[in-house]
């Protein structure tokens, strides 16, 4: 099913006025996720299919469409939108918060396969932009986790974050008059570290840290990475680096 294809490829005002549904059917459409679902139907095998697989899969792409920031607000907006559920493949029946976390949790193990998307989307960007990646920028961006603070009980439970930490951020840059400023942001959670085409601001690479890592640390294990999954734009790229 080819959708729009008079669409160019970074005509951004068009795809906005696309609408929710229409940009979560291009991303259904067009996301190499083949393998991700034949390795996540196998493990389910020939027991309940009450939710299947793949409607479970495009609701979480519609989480990420939508903006949603938490399971409870997709499931809302799924039970309220016939025509939302229609394109996730779902028949009507909108999967309970327990399916739904223990689904993502599912996902969540095979992280190996959602890198490898996410890496066969940077080189189909390759062919199709012949500049892309020529300049490459490293940051990152701080996560807040829902937690407040670390919690003395330590216990996995599952209603605890005990994977996140403390993090600080210093900006600093000059003022019109010349003097200095400086802006220390603090947050307990996690960091996400990323190598950008500066030229479109789309991520290359990327990893998920606690908020305490260094970020010269990561950008250097990013860059290896890069390295070994796409040396064919490391090679040519020209690198900046973030405040």
């Amino acid at each position: 099913m080819a959708i729009i294809p008079q669409l160019s490829l970074f005509a951004w005002e068009e795809i906005e006025e696309l609408g929710d549904l229409e940009r979560l059917r291009l991303v259904i459409e067009y996301m190499p996720d083949e393998q991700l679902m034949r390795v996540l139907e196998k493990e389910r095998g020939k027991g309940r299919d009450d939710y299947p697989i793949r409607a479970m899969w495009n609701a979480l792409l519609a989480g990420i469409v939508f903006q949603h920031d938490s399971d409870a607000k997709l499931l809302r907006e799924l039970a309220r939108n016939g025509q939302l559920r229609s394109l996730c493949g779902f028949n009507g029946k909108v999967p309970t918060p327990w399916a739904f976390s223990r689904f993502l949790h599912k996902v969540l193990m095979h992280q190996a396969e959602v890198e490898e998307m996410f890496d066969d989307l940077v080189r189909e960007l390759k062919k199709i932009v012949p500049d892309f990646g020529k300049r490459l920028a490293i940051d990152s961006k701080a996560i807040k986790s829902y937690a407040a603070k670390k919690n003395k009980n330590e216990k996995e439970d599952g209603r605890r974050d005990l994977d996140a930490d403390y993090g600080k951020k210093v900006y600093r840059g000059t003022r019109e008059d010349g003097t200095r400023w400086e802006k220390i942001v603090k947050w307990f959670g996690y960091k996400l570290h990323l190598i950008v085409d500066a030229s479109y601001e789309l991520p290359i690479m990327f990893s998920v840290t606690k908020a305490n890592v260094p970020d010269i640390n990561e950008a250097h294990h990013l860059l290896e990475k890069m390295e070994e999954r796409q040396p064919e734009i490391l090679k040519k790229a020209e690198i900046l680096t973030g405040d």
